[in-house]
């Protein structure tokens, strides 16, 4: 009998708990659900109104269907986002707005790459050819906060703030030792002095060609940057330089005393000002609208035109399959290309890329419907951050490749990484193995043991077989020859500006500068752009991946800033197949 009531109360709690996890669920779906509710009401402007652009958000290549975004764990974690064509369109419609009086940018830290935060600030200086004023006000910059508020016509900084102005640094981490420690060894199989995505588990510090290029790149980036705030400061580069190699600006007077900024105020002081520029006297509050909710209003295009120009969205790591809005699948994007080459209405295609590579397989299924697809109608490639090894062969077949100048590119090259855990598993755990095999090489890609002499010699021959495939890709899109081409590869990654002076990429310009030339390629005046791949609706998210969201989740509220440490070991040791991957995860500080 005893055993009878704990079977039946074990039922009882199952069933009980099972019913509260279906609750739970269903409230999330509709909690969604009731977000979205006068989600497509567009925004009205009225008179006198305040243009409030808060970049203290990530700005993406799209703006996605959060739906369940401030949901632990099963929204993005990004919180408010915004894309950045989306953004750009705001501002442009803004610049014509009689209702819209100025901008008020406020901006500490933005949530973008480097040629992301060159697309805003380019669509700023747009803004202001309106002769409405942009007005910046910020308790504190960080360097990319500043680069953005540096475009407008008046930037101000609380007079307890803080400005951070000190040049770009590029930190590698390296897990030779850890690895080491644990008793694992990474067998490195490559073709390039500059691929240098094996460096962090066979080096302790950079080699000498992976020193060169990031001193080259970084230097790059820097160049962009302070050339940008030169300008629209109206100080001299070498001044610049020199501020940041002493450290000069620490408080908040000294950014004024150097002119980085033209005033001190706090923010009382600087509404009212923003009254005054947007004609709100006396009393009457202040009138605004968030760039989110204006971007909202603005139209997608003229329904009846007939001509389009589809943009296709590449965002991510490259891998198999069908992927998701944070990478890019084989299967999905190349489904999408095929099916712009097939609809008549599509007269010319945009491929947007922003990935650092990934599968090289995947790579050149995606490149095929690219070449493809340029023998019926034009196709321009729109480099974002960066797109870099297989992100740069997905789109070398394109009739033309546009870059920013601080974009990241290049990285011609192609690796593999087999790790042999024997010593671990040995030596430390006191795991053994033994097998049975019908063929010499069967057990090739075991992880269990090293590799052969043998081994490794067939493994080197289907990485140079990939890597000359890639160069001979490159060749191809480029008219170049084979030679040149590996002159300027061997995995050696490039800024925009100097891809266009090697031959990689064909002009420096933005993502509406592809657009008109994919139209004008094409031959066409009147058109709307449809973009492709359609977003993934936030249900299907949550129902396909929400464990490993979960997962991640966690995962990060366990190890902080050392979830990035983590990620990268894991994607070294996870990665199938031969990789066309960026060497590392670049962050500029």
């Amino acid at each position: 009998m005893r055993e009878f009531f704990k079977y039946v109360f074990a039922t009882v709690v199952g069933f009980v708990i099972s019913i509260v996890l279906v609750i739970i669920f269903c409230f999330i779906i509709l909690a969604g659900i009731i977000s979205t509710i006068g989600k497509d009401k567009k925004v009205e402007t009225t008179a006198n109104t305040v243009l409030f652009m808060n970049m203290d958000q990530a700005i993406l290549e799209r703006t996605p269907d959060g739906k369940f975004d401030n949901v632990p764990f099963l929204g993005s974690g990004l919180g408010k986002s915004i894309g950045f064509h989306d953004l750009i369109k705001a501002l442009e419609k803004a610049k014509t707005d009689d209702n819209i009086k100025c901008i008020y940018l406020n901006v500490s830290a933005p949530m973008a790459g480097k040629a992301t935060l060159k697309e805003v600030r380019d669509a700023l200086l747009d803004f202001k050819k309106s002769k409405k004023t942009v007005l910046a006000y910020s308790e504190l910059y960080n360097q990319d906060a500043y680069y953005l508020a540096s475009a407008a016509d008046k930037v101000y900084l609380n007079p307890q703030g803080s400005m951070e102005f000190k040049g770009f640094s590029s930190e590698l981490m390296f897990f030779k030792g850890a690895l080491e420690k644990l008793g694992v060894e990474a067998q490195i199989i490559r073709v390039g002095n500059y691929k240098s995505a094996v460096e962090p588990f066979i080096n302790e510090k950079m080699s000498d060609f992976n020193r060169q290029q990031v001193s080259a790149y970084v230097g790059g980036l820097y160049d962009v940057f302070i050339s940008a705030i030169a300008d629209s400061r109206k100080i001299a580069k070498d001044s610049l330089y020199a501020y940041a190699n002493n450290y000069k600006i620490q408080l908040a007077n000294d950014a004024l005393t150097y002119k980085m900024v033209d005033g001190l105020r706090y923010k009382d002081e600087v509404i009212e000002e923003l009254k005054k520029l947007s004609g709100r006297s006396g009393k009457k509050t202040l009138n605004t609208v968030s760039i989110n909710d204006y971007a909202e209003s603005v139209s997608s295009g003229d329904y009846s035109t007939k001509d389009k120009i589809a943009v296709i969205f590449a965002n991510g790591d490259i891998i198999g399959g069908e992927g998701s809005d944070e990478s890019i699948g084989s299967e999905r994007i190349s489904r999408e290309i095929r099916k712009a080459r097939q609809d008549s209405s599509i007269k010319g295609i945009v491929l947007r890329i922003n990935s650092g590579g990934g599968s090289a397989l995947a790579s050149d299924v995606m490149w095929r419907e690219v070449e493809l697809s340029r023998k019926v109608k034009p196709v321009i490639a729109s480099f974002g951050d960066v797109a870099a090894s297989g992100g740069y062969y997905m789109g070398v077949a394109a009739d033309s490749i546009f870059v920013q100048p601080n974009t990241i590119t290049g990285s011609i090259g192609v690796f593999g990484i087999i790790p042999n855990f024997q010593n671990l598993l040995n030596n430390k755990l006191g795991i053994t193995f033994d097998n049975v095999k019908t063929g010499k090489y069967a057990d090739i890609m075991s992880t269990y043991r090293p590799l052969t002499p043998a081994e490794r010699a067939l493994i080197q021959t289907d990485i140079n077989h990939v890597y000359d495939t890639f160069l001979t890709r490159v060749a191809s899109g480029r008219n170049k020859t084979k030679a040149a081409v590996d002159s300027i590869a061997g995995g050696r990654v490039w800024v925009g500006r100097d891809a266009v002076k090697n031959g990689l990429a064909d002009r420096l310009g933005n993502f509406q500068d592809a657009i008109n030339a994919a139209a004008k390629k094409a031959g066409v005046k009147d058109f709307r752009v449809v973009e492709y791949p359609d977003k993934i609706a936030p249900l299907n998210q949550f129902l396909s991946n929400t464990e490993d969201k979960v997962r991640v989740y966690f995962a990060k509220e366990e190890l902080g800033d050392n979830y990035l440490i983590y990620q990268q070991i894991k994607k070294a040791v996870l990665n199938s197949g031969l990789q066309a991957r960026l060497p590392y995860e670049i962050r500029i500080n």
